[in-house]
């Protein structure tokens, strides 16, 4: 598994380089390593005695050279190191130092940087040859005079040294990624409390806030009620009470403007004091869409009632989201917006020509959930669906007595 020095064969996941360094970093320390341990092998055996230098100096570079190479390689390339430091030894012409400080950094590193199997093997990889080669007759000339028992102990007692130093540097490892995970988690969690801490605190606020509101415009409308029925009678009355709205309508319009401050979320943007559209902005609307290539009329049944600016904007938000609609996947359509003011109801109707809305099982656009509640705030319904000569069509039909309208004003 050359190349991912984080992961481990095997599909165990070992723990990584916590600095996160790149390969060619790697690559260019552990290189370095190499270099130096075969510069040191060498300085040795030149300035050591005669004894240690078993071959012209060629070759001790190269084989030096060549027992330094799973040191370069072992955190890029763990297996290719390993299979490196298993061959080296058996074709040697030089017992060169650098194969036993790669055989031992190579232990260590498999074992701190692979699943535990799968370090074992490469263990076992790296140490046989090594045993095999110590424990041959043709070598028990070069002991001294030590057992061959001494030397298979001794050679699996420093494999089992490097290899338990490894583990023991796995686990450190992976102990401390565990907690930085589990610290991750509860900073996440702790901000997750806080903000929702945060929303219940806003919600509470705004529920105090809508109640001081409601009162504050009960009184208001008590007052208007008193101040027109003794306007006659008691100017000066009748002048009191006024005053008192004035007071406390201003008083209400600074609450509300703190209750929008406390229901804003930090995503959403400052309103823009600009007022909003109306009827009066239909007709706009439809020039617009006319001018981006579809034909639409617009019809008004009835004498235009006064409504409140919230139901107003309510209309103008639904005949432009049914004609961006329409233009967006109607296709080649004509369409025609009607308005019609009775008495008891104001209904809206959108409808177009096209080829209507391709069928999207269990999925209702945001678009049509927006209207539907929109309209469901001042009691009304909304009915879209297709039409049967073709096309789209969305009917909204509010009653007249929510819309500050005659009928709420006779009641009044």
């Amino acid at each position: 598994m050359s190349g991912v020095p984080s992961r481990s064969v095997g599909g165990d996941a070992a723990p990584g380089d916590r600095a996160g360094r790149p390969a060619y970093r790697l690559l260019r320390r552990d290189g370095l390593f190499a270099a130096a341990a075969v510069a040191v092998e060498v300085a040795l055996i030149a300035t050591g005695p005669p004894e240690l230098k078993t071959a012209d100096w060629p070759t001790i570079v190269a084989w030096s050279a060549a027992g330094a190479l799973p040191l370069a390689l072992r955190r890029i390339a763990p297996w290719v190191a390993v299979g490196l430091a298993a061959a080296v030894p058996l074709f040697a012409h030089h017992d060169a130092i650098t194969m036993v400080v790669s055989v031992g950094f190579l232990t260590y590193s498999v074992a701190a940087r692979l699943a535990l199997w799968w370090a074992a093997l490469a263990g076992t990889l790296i140490w046989s040859p090594l045993l095999v080669t110590a424990v041959a007759p043709s070598n028990r000339a070069d002991l001294g005079g030590i057992s061959p028992a001494y030397m298979m102990f001794t050679n699996v007692l420093l494999a089992l040294v490097c290899f338990f130093i490894g583990r023991a540097a796995h686990a450190r490892r992976a102990s401390t990624l565990a907690l930085e995970e589990r610290a991750r988690a509860a900073e996440e969690n702790q901000r997750a409390l806080a903000e929702q801490a945060v929303a219940d605190e806003r919600r509470r606020i705004a529920r105090e806030l809508h109640d001081v509101v409601a009162h504050h415009v009960s009184v208001m409308g008590v007052l208007a009620t008193g101040a027109r029925r003794v306007l006659g009678r008691d100017p000066q009355v009748a002048d009191e009470a006024l005053r008192t709205i004035e007071e406390t309508s201003r008083t209400t319009l600074r609450e509300m403007r703190r209750l929008l401050d406390v229901l804003r979320t930090d995503a959403e943007p400052a309103a823009e004091l600009a007022p909003q559209p109306g009827l009066a902005g239909i007709e706009a609307l439809i020039e617009q869409v006319r001018e981006a290539g579809l034909p639409v009329t617009l019809r008004v049944d009835g004498a235009p009632a006064p409504l409140d600016p919230g139901v107003a904007l309510t209309i103008y938000r639904i005949v432009q989201e049914a004609l961006t609609n329409t233009l967006k996947h109607a296709g080649a359509a004509t369409a025609q917006v009607r308005l019609s003011f009775g008495v008891y109801w104001l209904i809206l109707e959108i409808f177009d020509t096209g080829r209507g809305p391709a069928p999207r099982p269990g999925r209702v656009g945001h678009g049509l959930v927006g209207m539907r509640e929109r309209v469901a705030l001042y009691g009304g319904t909304l009915r879209t669906g297709s039409r049967p000569g073709g096309g789209f069509r969305i009917h909204a039909k509010i009653p007249m007595e929510q819309l500050g309208g005659p009928i709420g004003e006779g009641a009044a």
